[in-house]
């Protein structure tokens, strides 16, 4: 340590000293698994949940490249007792004699050293979604016990781990038929602070997996609990029937799904879509099984297939005559339910999360397969093109319309020229950073929140009843709303096209709704105009709902604040002489009550709101927000029994 100091010491610029040195002995070598127990965040992304979770997408992603090679048929993965976690595959089984250059055998090989594995070379994988065999080792390092099984030659091959490093050498443990690997693990609380396994998570992700790879079954059991819990999933219809599960609340325009599959230049691609009467877009990409949220070319090459080949059919059939009647891109994804995969050699993923596909030849493998395929499509289903023809149509007239609305209030340097709302009581602060804008319902607590503020960084919005539910509404209508129009040129981002998270005004803008069914409903509104409309806010992390008291306990001159019924257990119990007052509404507090419960930075509890799945929020914004009733009444008849407290 001393001359690790001495070493610092010699960094620091002065006249008096020398360079300092820089030989040899001044550059570190980690060996083996070092590195990423050393950096876990390069390999994981980091040592929170989602990287918790990363450790069983990388052991499953081995055995789904088995399925995709078309040796395994069944992934099973247990959540266990004690944070353990087993997955077992019935593929080939990790090679098990000895390897020519490590002289160890193939398995210890795989199980300890990067860049090892069947991945890089040969005829073992055709594609992989894995890490490209740093995958298991990475799981491997960051276990504080790992244990592997591998059935091969009527044989069960053993060896455990602690933190990467073998316990043992590979013994032989009986007799067995078949082959297949089982991996037992369990995550090192050295390195993540909190283990505690997502079955949401872990069941959504699997499920994926599970359309993506058709045909086989794969089977999640959580025996953490005394009743233990079964899933099951198994798609003969792959792609198709993922459109089923995206779909969800909304009915297709289609009598008959596109779907179509073919290998172009070592290529495989697979797409499926169908149109809903919906206006939002989905669009679900995959390379190699890994969702790219961020698309990338096979993205890409489908959609410029798609509105290509519309823009064809809408001439041929009369709709299109002139090219300045062309749908646009937008025209056609309108009400687009559409899951696009690709399996191809050598993937290469942009940035550490795999989040975007940059290979050139997946666009025109995709944009090949979907423009031939689509227009067979379109031939053969004659009822299904006129009333996707249609829905383009209406899609394209709705955008015209739209542009004129928007334009009239959104045009460019507009939101510049037009004065703030009148009933906005702005902060003197202009530093977004330091100011917050306060949305609240009514001008009572409008009032009561303008005067119990920090004027210096708290913004006030009050607006006036339930604002329109954007769900069920076009852009021209929605900017016809006074007050969401005064919403959107308070919060300075503009909105569409011309929207620019740049120029949010505030970097805190805090829901701040009365704590009774109205005030949920327009929390609600207002979360559903945020989600379409402003995504970004919430994905920058600027959107918060406050959490005022629901009471306010008081013995003589002393008062204390309950935010739920249990807290007001705590305050009241065993207390004599106490009044207890139910807040229905901001405007029952006065102005320092509400600075001093829910205002004030240093006490006050904020919820910030964030998208963990998009697919999931997507859908549930479709059912609660939605034109199709039904969905909602299934909903609230499945979820009736677990409301507790509607005013709460």
């Amino acid at each position: 340590m001393p001359k690790k100091q001495k070493k610092t010491e010699k960094l620091k610029p002065s006249s008096t000293t020398k360079d300092p040195s820089y030989d040899a002995k001044d550059i570190y070598v980690l060996e083996g698994l070092e590195p990423v127990r050393k950096r876990p965040g390069m390999y994981i992304g980091s040592t929170g949940p989602d990287g918790l979770h990363h450790l069983v997408w990388e052991v499953v992603d081995n055995s789904i490249d088995e399925a995709m090679a078309g040796y395994a048929k069944r992934v099973i993965v247990e959540l266990l007792p004690e944070n353990k976690v087993a997955v077992t595959d019935d593929g080939r089984g990790i090679p098990v004699d000895i390897h020519e250059h490590t002289k160890k055998s193939a398995m210890e090989t795989v199980l300890t050293t990067l860049h090892a594995g069947g991945k890089f070379g040969g005829d073992s994988y055709k594609v992989a979604g894995g890490l490209h065999g740093v995958g298991v080792s990475v799981v491997n390092a960051l276990s504080s016990l790992l244990r592997v099984e591998v059935k091969r030659n009527n044989r069960v091959h053993v060896q455990e781990y602690k933190r990467g490093k073998p316990l043992h050498a590979v013994k032989k443990e009986g007799t067995c038929h078949g082959t297949g690997t089982k991996i037992i693990f369990a995550p090192d609380p050295e390195i993540f602070k909190e283990i505690e396994f997502n079955r949401k998570k872990i069941i959504d992700h699997l499920r994926q997996q599970a359309y993506l790879t058709k045909g086989v079954r794969i089977d999640i059991r959580d025996t953490r609990e005394a009743k233990p819990l079964y899933h099951s999933f198994c798609f003969e219809g792959g792609l198709s029937s993922f459109l089923d599960y995206l779909i969800g609340a909304d009915a297709s325009l289609q009598k008959n799904y596109f779907y179509t599959r073919k290998e172009v230049e070592g290529v495989d691609v697979e797409v499926a879509f169908t149109y809903t009467e919906d206006m939002e877009t989905e669009e679900m990409s995959f390379a190699n099984n890994i969702h790219t949220p961020d698309g990338g070319m096979h993205l890409t090459g489908f959609r410029s297939a798609l509105t290509r080949t519309l823009n064809d059919y809408g001439k041929k059939e009369g709709a299109i005559k002139d090219t300045k009647d062309n749908f646009t891109g937008d025209d056609v994804r309108e009400g687009l339910i559409a899951a696009i995969s690709v399996k191809i050699r050598e993937p290469q993923f942009e940035g550490q999360t795999k989040a975007r596909l940059g290979n050139p030849e997946a666009r025109t493998a995709v944009e090949t397969v979907t423009g031939e395929a689509l227009k067979e499509f379109l031939e053969r289903f004659p009822n299904d093109g006129k009333a996707i023809l249609q829905k383009n149509l209406l899609a394209a007239k709705a955008r015209k319309a739209a542009k004129a609305a928007k334009d009239s209030v959104l045009r460019k340097g507009a939101l510049e020229g037009l004065t703030l709302p009148g009933k906005l009581a702005d902060c003197t602060s202009k530093n977004a950073e330091d100011s917050e804008l306060f949305i609240v319902e009514g001008d009572s607590a409008g009032g009561t929140a303008k005067s119990g503020r920090d004027r210096r960084t708290q913004a006030i919005l009050p607006l006036r009843g339930k604002i329109l539910n954007v769900e069920k509404a076009r852009i021209d209508k929605m900017l016809a709303n006074k007050e969401i129009r005064s919403l959107v040129i308070a919060l300075g981002t503009a909105i569409s096209d011309s929207f620019d998270i740049e120029r949010l005004r505030y970097h805190k803008v805090v829901i701040m709704t009365d704590a009774d069914v109205d005030g949920a409903h327009i929390r609600t509104l207002l979360l559903t105009l945020f989600y379409r409309y402003f995504p970004k806010i919430i994905e920058g992390g600027y959107l918060y709902i406050a959490k005022p008291p629901l009471y306010k306990v008081q013995k003589g001159k002393s008062a204390e604040y309950a935010y739920n019924d249990k807290d007001l257990s705590r305050l009241t119990k065993g207390r004599e002489g106490i009044s207890i007052q139910r807040y229905k509404g901001l405007g029952e507090m006065n102005a320092d009550q509400l600075w001093e419960t829910t205002m004030d930075p240093a006490v006050r509890v904020l919820k910030q709101v964030t998208i963990e799945d998009g697919v999931e929020t997507d859908k549930l914004f479709d059912v609660l927000m939605g034109e199709t009733v039904e969905p909602r009444k299934n909903f609230i008849q499945a979820y009736a029994a677990n409301v507790k407290n509607l005013d709460v």
